[in-house]
C-alpha cells in the first residue's frame, strides 16, 4: 500500500478558467518551465506540451522512485498540459511548430539564446509569424550578459544567490534547501510576467519577449538579506534554525519533539511570558523591545528553553495556539501528506485516471472560497499529437503515419 492511497480524490469543484481561451507551447522540460506553464495550466490556460519523439522531457528519466513506470519528478509538474512529440530540429517539425505558433498566445522555453536561434525558435523568428506572440525563455543566467549561454541547475542558481551560503549550522557546511527552490521561483517568475503581459496585450495588442533567470530568481529571494547587508554593511551567517534578526526566531527542544517559535514583535513577546508563567520576563526593561532582546538572547534562549523541556510538544503547541503566538511542528514529509488542515482544503490530494492514480500537490490558491480542480493528468508521452495537429486542420492520417515513419512524430 502507497501512502497515496489514503489521500482523498481531487477537488471536484469548477476548474479555473482566468485564463480560459490562451494558448501556450510549452518547449520547456526538467523543472521550472513545466512548473510555471502548470501554474498556467491550472489557472484555465490549453497548455501543449512539445516533447522530443521516444524520450520526451528529461524530467520523464528522473527516478527512482518510478510510479507505474513514471517519473514521479515528471508527475508532481505536468497536469493540465497535452503532449505532442515533435522532431522541430528538422525541417518539416519546424513547419508544424511554426503553424502551432501561428495559432499560440505564448510560447515558453528553456534554451539559451544561442540554441533558440540555431532552431529556429527565438522570439524574433517566432515572432515573425505571430506579432503578438507573448515569449517567455527560462535560463541560469538570462539571453544576455557574460554567463548567458553557460549551463545551469537550481543547484547551481543556489549557490550563486547566496542562499547556500546562508542554509545550514553555523559550524556545518552549506547547504542546498530541501526542495528545487530556483526552480520553483523562476517558474512561479515566469508565470506571472506571462499573466502580466497577457494583460497588457487587451490593451496594446503587443507581444512582449519576457526573460527569467534562475540566479535571478533566487537573488530576489534574498532580497531581505541582501539589503539589510548593503545598507548596514552587516555580513550575515548561517544560524541554523535561528534568524539573525528577530531575537527569538528559531527551533527549540520540548520534552519530546522540537517545534519552532517565532516572538516577531514586542506585543507576542507579552503574550508568550504570560502564556509560559513569566510575566516578570514581559516587564523587564532589558527585554522590552526587539534590540534588547537580540543582545540578551542567550540568556532569553537558555530560559525559553528550560520552560519548553517541561512539557511535551503538542500541550505547548494548544497553549500558543490560544494565545495567539506563532508556532509550530517540524512535520516530516510523511506528516505534511496526512495533515488534516492541507487534506481538507484540496491542497494534497489523488488524481483518478482511469486505472491509474497520481498524487498531487494543488495550486494552493482557493477562489470564491474554493480550491481548483484538475482538468487533466499529467500526460503520456506524446498522448495528444494526433488530436493537436488534427486541429490544426491539414494532416490527414496517410500525413501523421508517413511524420511518424519519420520520426518526426
Amino acid at each position: 500500500m502507497l501512502p497515496m492511497d489514503d489521500l482523498p480524490d481531487a477537488p471536484s469543484g469548477t476548474p479555473f478558467g482566468m485564463l480560459s481561451g490562451v494558448r501556450i507551447l510549452d518547449l520547456t522540460t526538467s523543472v521550472a518551465g513545466p512548473y510555471a506553464t502548470q501554474l498556467l495550466g491550472d489557472l484555465g490556460a490549453d497548455v501543449i506540451k512539445i516533447e522530443r519523439p521516444g524520450g520526451g522531457d528529461d524530467a520523464r528519466a528522473w527516478g527512482p522512485p518510478f510510479l507505474d513506470g513514471e517519473s514521479l519528478w515528471f508527475l508532481s509538474v505536468n497536469r493540465n498540459k497535452r503532449s505532442v512529440t515533435l522532431d522541430y530540429t528538422r525541417p518539416e517539425g519546424l513547419a508544424i511548430l511554426l503553424d502551432l505558433t501561428r495559432q499560440a498566445d505564448v510560447v515558453i522555453v528553456n534554451m539559451v539564446q544561442r540554441t533558440q536561434d540555431k532552431l529556429g525558435i527565438s522570439f524574433e523568428t517566432l515572432s515573425a509569424v505571430k506579432p503578438d506572440l507573448i515569449f517567455a525563455a527560462i535560463t541560469g543566467f538570462g539571453l544576455t550578459g557574460d554567463r548567458a549561454a553557460l549551463p545551469c541547475y537550481d543547484l547551481i542558481a543556489e549557490g550563486y544567490s547566496g542562499v547556500m551560503d546562508l542554509t545550514g549550522e553555523p559550524d556545518g557546511p552549506a547547504q542546498k534547501v530541501g526542495s528545487p527552490a530556483a526552480d520553483m521561483l523562476s517558474g512561479q517568475d515566469a508565470a506571472l510576467a506571462i499573466c502580466a503581459a497577457l494583460l497588457e496585450r487587451t490593451r496594446t495588442g503587443k507581444g512582449r519577449k519576457i526573460d527569467v533567470a534562475l540566479v535571478e530568481s533566487m537573488t530576489r529571494f534574498m532580497t531581505p538579506r541582501i539589503v539589510t547587508y548593503l545598507g548596514s554593511g552587516e555580513l550575515p551567517r548561517r544560524s541554523g534554525g535561528r534568524d539573525s534578526v528577530i531575537a527569538i526566531y528559531q527551533v527549540f527542544e520540548t520534552a519530546d519533539q522540537p517545534m519552532t517559535l517565532g516572538l516577531g514583535n514586542d506585543g507576542i513577546w507579552r503574550r508568550f511570558c504570560n502564556a509560559v508563567g513569566r510575566p516578570d520576563w514581559a516587564g523587564e526593561a532589558r527585554f522590552s523591545d526587539n534590540a534588547k532582546r537580540r543582545e540578551a538572547r542567550p540568556e532569553i534562549v537558555a530560559g525559553i528553553q528550560e520552560i519548553l523541556r517541561a512539557r511535551p510538544r503538542a500541550e505547548w503547541l494548544a497553549l500558543f495556539a490560544e494565545a495567539k503566538i506563532p508556532a509550530g511542528p517540524i512535520n516530516r514529509l510523511d506528516e505534511v501528506a496526512t495533515d488534516p488542515e492541507l487534506l481538507a482544503r484540496g491542497t494534497i490530494y489523488a488524481l483518478r485516471d482511469g486505472e491509474r492514480t497520481v498524487p498531487q500537490i494543488n495550486l494552493g490558491i482557493q477562489v470564491d472560497g474554493a480550491p481548483t480542480a484538475p482538468r487533466m493528468p499529467p500526460p503520456r508521452l506524446g498522448q495528444h499529437t494526433a488530436a493537436i495537429l488534427d486541429e490544426l486542420g491539414g494532416c490527414a492520417e496517410k500525413d501523421l503515419a508517413a511524420l511518424s515513419a519519420a520520426g518526426i512524430i
